[in-house]
């Protein structure tokens, strides 16, 4: 079997997406298909880990379960904050189609460790990019209930485990506009000797 690439100078659907690609925080109401989900999660698995020890797992909130994981954030609040934003927060975690809870079984080696943390990124981004090509806007958040061990321990991380992220999916209401980017030839540094 031949493998051919060609080149143009016109983008191609990847880089398209990859641009065209936002992140969305306001969702409809919708409902979003398991189906849908499943087979963008088997999309995402196949982003590049080395040894593929595909050290990931998933947890998925919809329906009555958004409760479950609006609740165990409201845990890691201060009575302050919980009375501050508690109401607004748990609104938001019940408004949001679904939330996608990714793992990542940690590693005592460093540097597979940030291989595993590497490909776990990569996997977030290709869900993100299916999704997108699906009509689905992700927010990818990493906020700190994540760490808080009460919230880890109400939605069964175990120790030796990370949340890379919790990603908030549905279809979108708002689509933000482009944020600039910095061009490559602002960052590179070329070594040619």
């Amino acid at each position: 079997m031949s493998l051919s690439v060609s080149r143009s100078n016109e983008a191609g659907a990847i880089a398209q997406a990859i641009k065209a690609r936002r992140t969305v925080r306001t969702f409809k109401s919708d409902p979003v298909a398991d189906e849908l989900l499943l087979e963008l999660l088997n999309v995402a698995v196949w982003a590049p880990n080395h040894e593929n020890r595909q050290p990931w797992r998933f947890l998925l909130y919809k329906g009555e379960g958004r409760a479950v994981l609006a609740d165990a954030m409201l845990q890691s609040y201060d009575a302050e904050d919980r009375e501050r934003y508690g109401k607004r927060k748990r609104e938001y975690f019940l408004e949001v189609p679904a939330h996608l809870v990714v793992v990542l079984k940690e590693d005592a080696r460093q540097k597979q460790w940030d291989e595993d943390y590497a490909a776990a990124c990569a996997l977030i981004q290709n869900f993100q990019l299916a999704a997108w090509e699906q009509g689905l806007g992700v927010v990818w958040k990493t906020n700190h209930y994540n760490y808080d061990p009460k919230f880890r321990e109400s939605i069964g991380i175990q120790p030796g485990e990370k949340i890379v992220a919790v990603l908030h999916i549905g279809y979108p209401s708002v689509i933000p506009p482009v944020q600039k980017r910095k061009r490559a030839e602002e960052l590179l540094t070329i070594i040619d000797k």
